[in-house]
């Protein structure tokens, strides 16, 4: 499984200056196969342990990544290059759904009676055994506990899988579930390439995959888990839209907008992608984005003051490049940045296009970095067209005054989810998630507790009533 290649690929790199930090070992078949057989052997007794029991290693989880925040918040910024603000701000929202669960899990996982004409009946949630969990880089803990704070609670055991650019991330998760106090096997991180997926997939005591990543990553594993009958849920990436009707405020649009896409580098998922504005506002609307792109400052991500850092790989901002570069060749109109600054690091212009059109490639493209682009309508209709014009369907925003017709607007825009005059955001009680080629399943809330597990009915009647 682990060659001399792939063993240097799973490694920190700091993308502010591009320098090796700490490297880690692959792992061996052996060693892969052996901890699945500890976390299916760790669920045999984790499955029997009270929620009230669970919950309680939960609530210590989320004390001590609160206690820590900073220090997390500074390995993300290390790994990744996101701003430590930011990154203390996702620690932050992870130590929150590890006490939303803590706090809700046995009134969400309680038997849920149903209605009959005789006798009784409820439903009882029970937890099926080894999740295995594939993450992303772009939130290194934020990703890893939208799987884990759920399934663990439910009663799962857990084995995760996450980038190669960001182990030290995954293994200080890893040591503060063993500090909280979490069984051994319970969960457990695996330091093994995207090519090694599937085969784990394949391990009867897998009983399901979770993912977030590429479309194609999800398609191989969505069919990997298809072959061998097993639940997947996939978070694939977005082309988020953000349509501005024409009462809008256009300056707290503007201001959203910006900041919303120029966050975490704009490598979000449902980072407002693709802003669509009413034609009476667009010459407004641009003329704001202007100025506001003159406020944004690129730096140090670890020094106060730098609103935007690195992309997270001298090959994000590679790809991000060559992404602008064919945009304009193909006659899209470059009004701000757009190339790679001339500074050591993974640093990319923060860049604002205008005149995409669906005869380029970028109209139908995710861009996963500081990337604003902007488009005009003049009817409601042609705002849809633009909105639901790609293959993706995660988050999105209408702004408007008029809440109730932006609300109007939202039921048409085919979307896992959907904000009023806010960008797409996240809280531990909503659930997350989106359609089309986007993925399926939701996390957090009630609905990301329930996605493994078996959801089993017992019914109690007399042998002489009716089937």
């Amino acid at each position: 499984m682990s060659t001399t290649k792939e063993i240097s690929s799973i490694k920190t790199v700091n993308p502010f200056n591009n320098e090796v930090v700490k490297e880690f070992k692959a792992m061996s078949e052996e060693q892969v196969a052996k901890i699945i057989d500890d976390a299916d052997e760790a669920f045999k007794t984790w499955k029997n342990t009270s929620v009230k029991d669970r919950a309680e290693i939960m609530h210590k989880v989320s004390a001590i990544m609160l206690e820590r925040k900073v220090d997390l918040g500074k390995l993300a910024t290390l790994e990744m290059g996101k701003v430590l603000g930011q990154a203390i701000g996702e620690v932050k929202i992870s130590a929150a759904i590890f006490e939303y669960y803590a706090t809700n899990a046995e009134k969400l996982l309680a038997d849920q009676p149903i209605e009959v004409p005789d006798g009784d009946a409820f439903l009882t949630y029970e937890p099926i055994g080894v999740i295995l969990s594939v993450q992303p880089w772009n939130f290194p803990f934020y990703q890893m506990t939208r799987s884990a704070a759920a399934h663990i609670t439910a009663g799962n055991t857990m084995v995760l899988k996450h980038a190669s650019n960001v182990p030290q991330c995954a293994q200080m998760m890893e040591d503060i579930f063993k500090e909280a106090g979490l069984p051994e096997g319970v969960y457990t991180n695996l330091y093994v390439s995207g090519k090694d997926i599937a085969p784990i997939v394949a391990n009867p005591k897998i009983k399901a995959v979770t993912l977030t990543g590429s479309k194609p990553a999800g398609a191989s594993i969505a069919e990997a888990a298809a072959k061998v009958v097993k639940k997947s849920t996939l978070e694939l990436g977005g082309s988020d839209p953000f349509i501005v009707l024409e009462d809008a405020d256009v300056q707290l649009a503007v201001d959203t907008a910006v900041n919303g896409r120029m966050a975490n580098g704009g490598q979000v998922c449902t980072s407002p992608k693709r802003i669509i504005v009413a034609g009476k506002i667009y010459d407004e609307f641009l003329a704001k984005t202007k100025e506001a792109f003159a406020k944004i400052v690129v730096g140090d991500p670890m020094e106060k003051g730098t609103t935007l850092g690195p992309l997270s790989s001298e090959k994000a901002a590679e790809d991000v490049a060559a992404q602008i570069k064919k945009a304009a060749e193909q006659g899209a109109n470059i009004v701000l940045g757009g190339k790679r600054m001339e500074r050591a690091g993974a640093f990319l212009e923060p860049t604002f296009i205008t005149d995409i059109t669906p005869k380029m490639d970028m109209y139908f493209e995710e861009v996963f970095g500081p990337v604003f682009m902007l488009y005009r309508y003049e009817t409601i209709e042609d705002a849809l067209e633009i909105a639901n014009g790609t293959e993706f369907g995660l988050g999105g925003t209408v702004f408007g005054t008029d809440t109730k017709k932006a609300a109007e607007v939202a039921r048409k825009i085919d979307s896992g989810m959907i904000y009023i005059n806010h960008a797409t955001g996240v809280a531990p009680q909503l659930p997350f998630g989106g359609t089309k080629n986007s993925g399926y399943g939701r996390e957090q809330g009630k609905e990301g507790l329930l996605e493994f597990v078996n959801t089993k009915l017992i019914r109690t009647t007399s042998p002489d009533k009716p089937f």
